[in-house]
């Protein structure tokens, strides 16, 4: 048993470190020093706890957003055959457009965009802005899992942030999220939902306390211990990085964002589960393309903030 020393970070009214010991079976090998697009590397360190100032009535969070953009979609083909998987279109839009217009609705401040597979399309379309707020790209070489897609991200990211899969459809209460990240008590917050038990063991699924808050994390458990699952937007601090560093392959060769999410609830982390008002699809294959085109035809949409984010 290998013990690893982790620095991880804790909200609190003046920012101070906190030392953790987690012991592991396997070996720690690290994955830093991620490859981007532009060619930067390095460590990100932020121990500041920064108070945000909203100014009344705007909608504005005034956090980055990493989009995950890096996949191949092989389940979408044909649909991908000559594309990434997140410019496939929905309703004549490419995913990572939607995705980006629901986080500007929640005050993003800029996009960091985890790419890979046919890079260069997306690149040259979007360029280095998107309706007037920067993008950064950085490259991940090889798709190893969530948690290795965001270690990508940490050399441009400042402080807390959005995390949204650039394969989903929302039209949900993102601005919960937001808020409840906002708040001194909270060190991370996922969008959940529930879906019919049968289906549980093909998401991440979690359960809680009585409080609201994530007790444990479960990639497809073959036993889900609830039908509570994850939806593919969350926020973060910092903290998340360093979790992520410690995560060991799992059985399918991928570092998985619920161990990552595991080790922060053993390290004393407070997470916060808000439940889902509104609707979002994983656009996983052809026919769930299909389903969210019908959705957005018929009218089915609600604002993606849904509630203004708190000033």
């Amino acid at each position: 048993m290998r013990r690893i020393a982790v620095t991880i970070y804790r909200r609190s009214p003046t920012p101070f470190w906190q030392s953790a010991v987690i012991e592991y079976s396997k070996p720690y090998e690290s994955t830093r020093n991620p490859d981007s697009v532009t060619g930067e590397t390095g460590w990100i360190h932020s121990s500041a706890l920064l108070t945000k100032y909203i100014a009344p009535g705007r909608n504005v969070s005034d956090m980055q957003a990493v989009v995950l953009a890096a996949g191949k979609g092989t389940r979408l083909r044909p649909l991908t055959e000559d594309k990434p998987k997140v410019l496939v279109e929905v309703d004549g839009k490419p995913l990572i457009e939607d995705v980006f217009d629901n986080l500007l609705e929640v005050g993003a401040s800029e996009f960091i965009v985890v790419v890979g597979y046919q890079k260069e399309q997306i690149i040259d379309r979007y360029g280095d802005e998107y309706e007037g707020v920067p993008i950064t790209y950085t490259h991940q070489r090889e798709q190893l899992g969530l948690a290795h897609a965001i270690l990508q991200a940490e050399p441009h990211v400042d402080d807390d942030f959005m995390l949204m899969l650039g394969d989903n459809v929302f039209r949900s209460n993102l601005g919960d999220v937001i808020n409840r990240q906002q708040e001194d008590r909270a060190d991370a917050a996922f969008l959940v939902e529930e879906v019919p038990w049968e289906e549980a063991s093909r998401y991440g699924v979690l359960d809680t306390n009585e409080y609201g808050e994530i007790v444990e994390v479960m990639e497809k458990p073959d036993d889900p211990p609830s039908n509570l699952v994850m939806t593919g937007f969350y926020t973060f601090t910092p903290a998340i990085f360093h979790a992520c560093h410690l995560v060991q392959p799992s059985d399918r060769g991928e570092y998985e964002l619920p161990d990552a999410i595991d080790l922060l609830i053993q390290s004393g982390r407070t997470i916060d589960a808000i439940r889902m008002d509104g609707w979002r699809i994983d656009v996983g294959y052809p026919e769930d393309r299909d389903r969210a085109e019908q959705r957005l035809e018929n009218g089915d949409e609600i604002e993606a903030s849904q509630i203004e984010v708190d000033d």
